[in-house]
């Protein structure tokens, strides 16, 4: 797995799961801001621009983290944030390891299966794909995930760098999960965080999440679309975490 690492001399360690599409970068802020107290680990998820696997599941992808854990850090961490499909990982993580995180932060994860945007997934990717290759669309459907614009070469970059066939994959993959019945075991604190502006599935999910995990705070935020929390709000998403493990 590879990984961009943040204030490694540090002993408390973050990991954090950026969203489908886009890449380490989703979080390049609040690693900077948070280095100078924790070490802060950034996955790229399988199936994404210079990942070393393709993407076969979200389930497949969370084992995956979980023995990377395992196996270079101890098998625990202070803390785990996801957004997107980054999150829905993150809440596979929580159902399949109950005890590796003490802390998570689950932003804008669909836990309510779609098959009708799931059957569209196929033909929409196959018949757009080339067209994502071309700046100009890409600067279009940049716009419309209202994501601050100092990204955009980030994810221009990484975007066009993603095959067909993995982005039909962790596409189809986001649109058909649904939570498994261990996340209700989970010893984790959880924040579940998603935006006011965000389609009514995601309002939903994350509603579906907060009656699920036992121990878990839910929070609406004001004026934000999907993302727009740790893409758009990086010192507000670092003061609060480090608000969330101190407390």
């Amino acid at each position: 797995m590879r990984i961009v690492e943040y204030g490694k001399e540090n002993h408390e360690m973050i990991v954090l799961l950026h969203g489908g599409g886009l890449s380490w970068w989703n979080y390049r802020s609040e690693a900077a801001l948070l280095s100078d107290s924790y070490h802060v680990v950034l996955p790229i998820l399988d199936g994404h621009a210079n990942s070393d696997e393709n993407f076969v599941s979200i389930e497949e992808n969370a084992a995956r983290i979980i023995s990377f854990i395992d196996r270079e850090y101890g098998g625990s961490v202070l803390c785990i944030g996801g957004l997107s499909l980054g999150a829905q990982i993150l809440a596979e993580i929580l159902s399949q390891r109950k005890d590796l995180c003490r802390y998570a932060i689950i932003e804008s994860a669909s836990v309510i299966p779609s098959r009708i945007t799931n059957a569209l997934i196929g033909p929409s990717v196959s018949s757009s794909y080339g067209l994502i290759q071309k700046k100009r669309f890409a600067r279009m459907q940049f716009r419309y995930l209202h994501i601050r614009d100092d990204w955009f070469e980030d994810y221009y970059r990484d975007t066009v760098a993603i095959s067909k066939s993995n982005m039909v994959s962790f596409l189809k993959a986001s649109t058909a999960y649904a939570p498994k019945p261990g996340l209700q075991n989970c010893h984790a604190h959880v924040r579940i965080v998603v935006g006011k502006k965000e389609q009514k599935r995601m309002l939903r999910s994350a509603q579906l999440l907060h009656a699920l995990l036992p121990d878990s705070s839910l929070e609406i935020k004001d004026g934000l679309y999907h993302g727009g929390y740790s893409m758009n709000c990086p010192d507000q998403y670092a003061t609060d975490l480090r608000e969330m493990v101190r407390a």
